[in-house]
């Protein structure tokens, strides 16, 4: 499944794109949108992340608009491995009373660690509760996603995102190593992380590979 990851983008054109993907991550952190949006967005379509990473809101207002999100409908949240876990503590009951997913994830914005820390990191994930684990590295070398798909051989719900120019072919190959999903950015949007493809290119992609 490809996920496109929307962020720096109006609620009407946010709500405009939905009914066109099967999936979407919306970067709350990204977005200025009222409480009666983020339920509209969120009760809108089945399959939507909801995303809201440090840097712009207090920790108070990031658990808040999580929390309402989730009532709205939202599928998974996604959370930072090492930053939010008292978020995860508070909002895991509201998580479990709406089915919604927990996805725990790991950014490393200068590296991709040796393959032995990438599957700690993964394991940990699961262990603090995580239905599924990303892990999203800056790539160097061939040999960094290398490391990365390497990880879709875990059995177990792994996302994989090569960050970086060099980092699409993770994209590409994540669609068919078993990975749940993999993200995309919208066409004439800025992506929301370097080394994502455009979704129809990586539809296109998708369908010549597979031959569907």
């Amino acid at each position: 499944m490809i996920c496109v990851s929307l962020g720096k983008i109006s609620f009407k054109k946010c709500l405009a794109i939905l009914p066109q993907v099967e999936m979407a991550e919306i970067r709350l952190d990204l977005m200025n949108i009222s409480i009666e949006k983020i339920t509209s967005l969120f009760s809108s379509h089945p399959h939507l992340i909801a995303t809201c990473r440090q840097g712009k809101f207090s920790h108070q207002k990031r658990e808040w608009l999580l929390f309402k999100a989730i009532e709205a409908g939202a599928a998974y949240v996604d959370l930072d491995l090492e930053k939010d876990l008292k978020i995860m503590k508070n909002i895991l009951p509201l998580l479990k009373s709406k089915k919604s997913r927990l996805i725990l994830s790991y950014h490393n914005f200068t590296e991709t660690p040796p393959t032995s820390q990438l599957r700690k990191l993964v394991s940990l994930a699961f262990k603090k509760g995580a239905d599924v684990a990303k892990i999203a590295c800056y790539i160097q070398t061939p040999q960094d996603n290398a490391r990365l798909i390497s990880l879709l051989q875990i059995k177990k719900p792994v996302v994989i995102c090569g960050l970086g120019a060099l980092g699409g072919i993770t994209r590409i190959a994540a669609l068919f190593c078993g990975s749940p999903f993999t993200y995309a950015s919208w066409k004439n949007r800025p992506p929301t992380a370097e080394g994502q493809i455009e979704y129809s290119s990586l539809k296109t992609l998708w369908r010549l590979i597979n031959h569907d």
